[in-house]
């Protein structure tokens, strides 16, 4: 296995993304034409991507909002099934950390995944989180 990590590359395959998402089980595969053709665009407008390529296929991805300074949130951490549990979606917060590493971190997951994140060293706050659902997940 031959991972390489890029760190400046935002503008990622739309196609390999929504394949990632799909394999992963967080997309149905369902899109309507107009998130296919945007599907790059939350990464592309993100702070930080770090993507994860064997050959030229994307298996991992990590992108992060972050003011710089003060907070900075992990979004949408996907590793194809057959490359979990090896140690790259570790390396891709790791990777993130290191950008900031005096800013709070936060990641948006499920409880289920929480204790993923708890091993690298992130706590279970109280704090309550409040939402207006994105017009395409709704």
């Amino acid at each position: 296995m031959n991972i390489i990590y890029n760190t400046a590359r935002k503008d990622l395959p739309s196609k390999q993304l929504k394949e990632l998402f799909v394999s992963a089980g967080w997309s149905d595969g369902l899109e309507t034409p107009e998130m296919l053709k945007n599907y790059n665009k939350p990464f592309i407008n993100s702070t930080i991507v770090i993507s994860a390529w064997e050959n030229d296929c994307l298996v991992d991805v990590v992108r992060v909002l972050s003011d710089k300074m003060f907070r900075s949130i992990i979004y949408d951490l996907v590793v194809l099934p057959e490359y979990q549990n090896m140690g790259i979606g570790k390396e891709l917060v790791k990777m993130c950390v290191e950008h900031y590493p005096d800013s709070e971190w936060l990641v948006q997951t499920t409880r289920e995944i929480s204790a993923y994140y708890e091993k690298m060293g992130f706590k279970i706050n109280e704090d309550v989180f409040l939402t207006i659902p994105c017009k395409y997940f709704s």
